[in-house]
């Protein structure tokens, strides 16, 4: 089954060459490629949200496979819906879904279910594939869509996701996708997401996840990122680091209502 672009010619341009051409801007050069566990992008449009997302992905070595988990923007499907065969497509041709991983991270954890229709519209999980495509032209994705789950389910899939890669002999990225604050005024979303991403550079699912809760910040992929943060626990990380922060209001001009957008790398 190949899955087509969803929202190709919107979030980003639905031209190949045009594509090509801006993510070569949004994407710094770079000769060092690092190794991480995991990073956190954003997945607005590219106009918005492309240039924290290209500073994110930039200088990171991409392995053989990555696990991209995403929010589930839709309500469909399946709330921890995984993406087990075929192709997805982009403009900038298809991307093999890792099909063995797959496999693996189905037999791991019961809360995961294979699931095509959470994926059919969803934006984002897409919206990042163009960057590893663009980085490499082998890696293949296990992209799994995530809807409201309770705090143990999450860490319980962290748990299982930590498992699976320690056990493969080249370690996959984790890619978590997310927005931040929605349509507040910027200084309020600053100081809103800021107090979310402390605990995110803390590595501490728990506290993102409780913070988030509590002063009701609309981070549309806070749960992505709380299975990111437990799998890269359980995986020995050390240390995250803030790459970019960012809101819309710096390419409209109007900081009166935002979305604000961050990159984070874990090592």
């Amino acid at each position: 089954m190949i899955r087509p672009p969803a929202v190709a010619g919107q979030f980003y341009p639905g031209n190949k060459s045009a594509l090509s051409e801006m993510l070569q801007l949004l994407i710094p050069a770079s000769e060092i490629h690092q190794r991480l566990i995991g990073l956190m992008s954003p997945h607005a449009g590219y106009i918005y949200s492309g240039s924290v997302a290209g500073r994110t992905f930039s200088n990171v070595f991409i392995p053989e496979e990555v696990i991209i988990l995403g929010p589930n923007h839709h309500g469909q499907g399946h709330q921890a819906a995984v993406y087990g065969h075929g192709s997805w497509q982009t403009p900038l041709g298809e991307i093999a879904i890792a099909e063995k991983l797959a496999k693996a991270v189905l037999d791991s954890c019961d809360y995961l279910s294979e699931d095509t229709l959470a994926h059919r519209f969803e934006h984002s999980l897409e919206v990042q594939v163009p960057f590893l495509q663009i980085l490499s032209s082998t890696v293949r994705i296990l992209p799994i869509c995530i809807g409201r789950l309770p705090l143990e389910a999450l860490l319980s899939i962290g748990d299982c996701l930590a498992e699976v890669i320690a056990d493969r002999p080249c370690k996959p990225l984790i890619v978590a996708s997310t927005d931040m604050t929605h349509y507040e005024p910027g200084d309020i979303a600053h100081q809103k997401d800021f107090a979310a991403l402390e605990y995110v550079k803390k590595i501490n699912p728990v506290g993102l996840h409780k913070t988030v809760t509590e002063k009701h910040i609309s981070m549309c992929g806070v749960m992505p990122v709380v299975v990111m943060l437990q799998a890269a626990l359980k995986l020995g990380a050390t240390m995250a680091e803030l790459v970019d922060y960012k809101n819309s209001g710096e390419v409209t001009g109007d900081q009166s209502e935002v979305v604000g957008y961050a990159g984070v790398r874990v090592y």
